[in-house]
C-alpha cells in the first residue's frame, strides 16, 4: 500500500501532466515540476531585470565578503556547500541522459534553464538571508525555506505559532529527500567501483559508510572537509575537460555548430529541449543546479554578509558553476567523442567509453573517482542541508540531529549493496514536495528580495 501510494505521487510529481502534440506524430510531455519551475525561472528573470547576465560582476565580487564570528560561515563557503550538491551525480549521469535523449542540442537548453533558474536561486537564497536565526547548536546561523514559510504564515495569520503545516511539510520532504538520494549515491559509487576496480559492492559500501561517520558524526567536520574537497575536484574535472579540448581544439566549431543546429531542429526541441534536458538530466540529477527546490536556501542561511543580496548573488553564480561550467563539461567530453564509438550507448557507459577513447584507462578509472568524489560530497551537502530541518521539526536537541546522520548512514549502506527503486522514486518524491511548497511562498515573499536588491544597487551607486 505504501509503495503504491509514493508511485501514486510520483506519477503526479513527475509524470506528464498534459502532452503537446507535435508535427511527424510525437508530443512533448510536461511534467507539474516543469510547468511549475520553467514560469518561475522566466518570471524572476524578468523582475530582477536579468540579474545573472546584468549583475555576474557583482556575484563574482561577493565571494569575497568576509566573516567576523569564527562559528558562522562565509559567503564563499555557503557557495562551497551548495555546489557540493549541486555538483552531484546530475553532471555525470543527468548530463549523459539528457545528451542521450535529446542530441548536442540538449546542451544549449541546459545553458538557457541556469540562466533563468540563477534568478530563482537568487530569490531564494536572499530570503534565507532575511530570515535567518542563531544556531545554537552549530554556532553561526541557519535558516531555509521552513523558516521563511513559517515567517510568511505567522504574518499572515498575525500571530506567533511554534509550527505551521506548510513549513513542516517542507522540512519532512527535505529529510525524505536526502535520504532517498544516500541510496542513490551509494548504489552508482558502487557500480562505478565494480566496473572500474572489480571491487565487489560490499566493501565500497562499507569504506563509503566508515569514512562518511567520521566526518558527519564530528561537530563541525563537515564544512572543512567540502572546503577542501569540492574546488579539488571540481578544478581536476575542469582541467582534465581543457586538455581533452586542447587536444580536439579543431573538432571545437563543430561541436558548437551541433549544439546550435540542433537545440532548434524539430527532432532536438522535442527530445533535447526543455523535456529531455529537464525531464532526464534535470530530474535524476536532482535538478542538477535546484534552483527552486529548496535545498540551497538551507546553505545560505549560514552565511555571514552585510547585505543579504550578496548571499543571493553567490548562489546564482553557483547554479552558473554547476551546468555552465561543470555540466558543459561533461557534455564536451562526449560531444567530442566519434559517433560511431558511442552510438546506441547510454548512462555511464556512454560517459566511461567517450573517457577511455580520450584517455585510455585512465580515463575509466578518472570518472570512477570524479563520481566518487562528486557523489560523496553531495552526501555531506544533504547532511548539513538537514540541520536546520531537524532544527526545526525537534528543537534544538543534538541526539535528534545524530539520529537523522545516524539514519542517513544506515540508508547510504543499504543503497549500496541493493537498489530499491521505490525509495528511489521516494527521493524524487521529497525534492517535488519541497519544490512545491517553497514556489508556492515565493511568490508572495519575493517582494522583500526584491526590495533588497534594489537596496543593494543603491548602495553601490551612493
Amino acid at each position: 500500500m505504501i509503495v503504491n501510494l509514493i508511485t501514486t505521487v510520483y506519477n503526479f510529481l513527475w509524470g506528464d501532466l498534459f502532452t503537446i502534440p507535435l508535427p511527424g506524430g510525437g508530443s512533448l510531455g510536461i511534467s507539474l515540476l516543469i510547468l511549475l519551475l520553467i514560469p518561475t525561472g522566466i518570471y524572476f528573470t524578468i523582475r530582477t531585470r536579468f540579474l545573472p547576465i546584468r549583475l555576474f560582476p557583482d556575484m563574482i565580487r561577493a565571494l569575497s565578503e568576509k566573516k567576523n564570528e569564527k562559528s558562522s560561515l562565509s559567503s564563499f563557503q555557503t557557495l562551497i556547500v551548495s555546489t557540493a550538491t549541486r555538483v552531484g551525480m546530475g553532471n555525470l549521469v543527468g548530463v549523459v541522459a539528457a545528451v542521450s535523449a535529446g542530441g548536442a542540442g540538449a546542451v544549449f537548453w541546459m545553458w538557457v534553464t541556469a540562466i533563468i533558474g540563477s534568478s530563482t536561486a537568487f530569490i531564494e537564497a536572499t530570503l534565507a538571508q532575511l530570515h535567518k536565526e542563531e544556531d545554537p547548536l552549530y554556532g553561526g546561523y541557519r535558516g531555509g525555506p521552513a523558516y521563511y514559510i513559517h515567517d510568511l504564515v505567522e504574518d499572515h495569520l498575525k500571530k506567533k505559532k511554534r509550527y505551521v503545516l506548510p513549513a513542516v511539510l517542507f522540512a519532512i520532504a527535505g529529510l525524505i529527500c536526502w535520504c532517498g538520494i544516500s541510496q542513490v549515491i551509494s548504489n552508482s559509487v558502487a557500480s562505478s567501483f565494480k566496473n572500474a576496480f572489480s571491487i565487489p559492492p560490499l566493501y565500497t559500501s562499507i569504506m563509503l559508510v566508515i569514512l562518511s561517520a567520521i566526518i558527519v558524526l564530528r561537530k563541525n567536520a563537515t564544512v572543512k572537509v567540502l572546503d577542501f574537497v569540492v574546488p579539488v575536484m571540481a578544478v581536476c574535472y575542469f582541467f582534465i575537460t581543457l586538455f581533452i579540448i586542447a587536444v580536439n581544439f579543431r573538432q571545437i566549431p563543430s561541436v558548437f555548430a551541433r549544439i546550435f543546429e540542433e537545440a532548434f531542429g524539430l527532432r532536438q526541441m522535442a527530445a533535447g529541449g526543455f523535456g529531455a534536458v529537464l525531464m532526464n538530466g534535470v530530474k535524476r540529477g536532482l535538478f542538477s543546479n535546484e534552483a527552486g527546490s529548496g535545498s540551497a536556501p538551507c546553505a545560505a542561511a549560514a552565511a555571514e554578509c552585510d547585505r543579504p543580496a550578496k548571499a543571493g548573488l553567490v548562489q546564482a553564480l553557483g547554479v552558473f558553476v554547476d551546468t555552465i561550467v561543470i555540466c558543459s563539461c561533461t557534455a564536451m567530453i562526449m560531444l567530442l567523442a566519434p559517433k560511431d564509438l558511442i552510438n546506441g550507448l547510454s548512462g555511464m557507459d556512454l560517459l566511461q567509453t567517450a573517457m577511455q577513447y580520450h584517455l585510455g584507462k585512465f580515463g575509466v578509472i578518472f570518472i570512477a573517482l570524479t563520481l566518487f568524489l562528486f557523489s560523496f560530497s553531495t552526501f555531506l551537502g544533504i547532511l548539513f542541508y538537514a540541520r536546520c530541518n531537524v532544527a526545526y521539526l525537534f528543537g534544538d536537541k543534538w541526539c535528534f540531529q545524530t539520529a537523522y546522520k545516524v539514519l542517513a548512514l544506515v540508508m547510504l549502506f543499504i543503497g549500496g549493496i541493493a537498489a530499491y527503486t521505490f525509495v528511489w522514486d521516494l527521493g524524487d518524491v521529497g525534492i517535488g514536495l519541497m519544490t512545491i511548497f517553497n514556489i508556492i511562498a515565493l511568490y508572495p515573499l519575493a517582494g522583500e528580495a526584491l526590495s533588497e536588491l534594489k537596496s543593494y544597487e543603491e548602495s553601490k551607486k551612493s
